[in-house]
């Protein structure tokens, strides 16, 4: 009697055959995946620990030097400083974003003017071996030279620090687009040109259907590259020859004892550095061949 008993309760607390088809049948409940998060996580943990590290150096800092800002001082200052960063009262007053405009204009025309001039002498020096010989010596003697060397030259060459400024963009750099150009034309196989050589291809030809298609990653490299030696000048250049722009903004905020200003514009220039080589490092990407 009391194993009859038993086998009706199992048979009771088991479920039922159409039980179990709508168990089969309903939506199942998605588990957690934490492994999605691992790939994030371990991008994030140890840049937070990077910002950390460099706020705890900056409170030493500001605790061991007079004058020098907390990172609290100078969060409160970027607030108010960025609250309206486009005003304007006249020539010497204006917002930290106009700044940073100008300065973006000047490093607009200086290396534009440098791709220009760059990328075809780059072609030349790596497709005819007589020109590589006449300009590498050139190139390896101006190449280190200090930007604040060739300033005086463009002031005393345009009489006017507007394009003095923007002269001296172009020159410093104009090396990277030239060299990595060069070298990317002479790592092209020279299987390529011995058939454009049967097919008795024009040079034009051969320079805008093969040179080119194989040496632009080679050339979005060093167009990155010179973008933020053009971007590292223009400060400099900008405290020296004055007006409006982020480096005459920092000289100005430096006259006025604005050290937490100073930080900001730091800061700033590095962001925006920072925009720009990621800009052109997606684009080299696009046109890469290792995928």
């Amino acid at each position: 009697m009391k194993t009859q008993v038993r086998t009706l309760i199992r048979e009771s607390d088991s479920p039922s055959p159409a039980a179990q088809v709508v168990a089969l049948n309903a939506p199942q409940t998605a588990r957690p995946r934490p492994r999605r998060l691992r790939p994030l996580l371990q991008r994030l943990i140890p840049a937070a620990c990077g910002v950390l590290l460099l706020l705890f150096l900056w409170q030493l800092a500001s605790l061991s030097a007079k004058g020098f800002p907390t990172p609290l001082a100078t969060w409160q200052a970027a607030v108010t400083l960025f609250a309206d960063p486009f005003y304007n009262n006249g020539p010497n007053d204006q917002g930290i974003g106009w700044n940073v405009v100008a300065s973006l204009q000047r490093v607009a025309i200086g290396f534009g003017l440098a791709a220009l001039a760059g990328i075809p002498a780059g072609f030349l020096i790596g497709r005819f071996r007589f020109v590589a010989r006449m300009f590498n010596p050139l190139i390896a003697l101006l190449r280190p030279v200090s930007p604040l060397a060739w300033l005086p030259i463009g002031l005393l060459l345009f009489q006017r620090a507007e394009p003095a400024s923007s002269w001296t963009i172009f020159i410093c750099s104009i090396w990277p687009m030239v060299i990595n150009t060069a070298e990317g034309v002479q790592r092209i196989p020279q299987d390529y040109l011995n058939v454009a050589r049967v097919l008795q291809l024009s040079e034009w030809t051969v320079m805008r259907r093969i040179l080119f298609p194989a040496v632009l990653p080679a050339v979005l490299t060093g167009m990155r590259l010179s973008m933020g030696i053009a971007w590292l000048v223009i400060v400099a250049a900008e405290m020296l020859t004055g007006g409006l722009g982020i480096g005459f903004w920092i000289w100005n905020e430096w006259n006025n004892l604005n050290v937490e200003n100073i930080l900001i514009a730091i800061g700033v220039i590095g962001g925006v550095g920072l925009l720009l080589e990621q800009a052109l490092m997606l684009l080299a990407r696009r046109f890469s061949w290792e995928k």
